[in-house]
């Protein structure tokens, strides 16, 4: 039986006191490059989220030198989305006894890295099935079932 190395280790973070939208201007920027491009885009970007997506990228990287023992030049994020997350709600008081309700939203960031080391590996060793074709007799010209007299 064979079995598929892991490749991708992965570090999300819930509760963020941030918008979904204005997270997902800096995680767009991210998505698809290396670790090092990534810690270099992040400090130099003059955006709220930027520390926070790079504490994420921090800590997924550390899993996968913790987890599969891989080396920061080899780190690929592979994945990066943001989803909205819950909204907290405050009432602020108003003029003559009214209140003004306040919707604090909250986002999800997850961002998965990739070793791409590994994933060379799994490439050279990966088993070739061959693909083939099943052919069918072809009931209509039989002369079997579908013959009218």
């Amino acid at each position: 039986m064979l079995r598929k190395k892991k490749t991708e280790v992965y570090a999300f973070c819930r509760h963020i006191s941030l918008s979904a939208d204005k997270a997902r201007r800096v995680i767009d920027q991210i998505n698809g490059r290396s670790y090092e491009e990534t810690l270099m885009i992040l400090e130099l970007m003059p955006y709220r989220a930027c520390y926070q997506i790079l504490k994420l990228v921090y800590s997924a990287a550390a899993n996968a030198a913790y987890n599969m023992a891989s080396a920061e030049a080899n780190l690929v994020i592979s994945k990066a989305e943001v989803n909205q997350g819950t909204a907290t709600k405050k009432f602020k008081p108003r003029a003559r006894g009214r209140s003004y309700a306040i919707k604090r939203t909250t986002c999800y960031i997850t961002i998965v890295v990739k070793d791409i080391s590994l994933d060379e590996y799994e490439e050279i060793y990966s088993p070739r099935w061959k693909k083939t074709t099943m052919v069918y007799p072809d009931v209509y010209s039989s002369g079997g079932v579908w013959d009218k007299k």
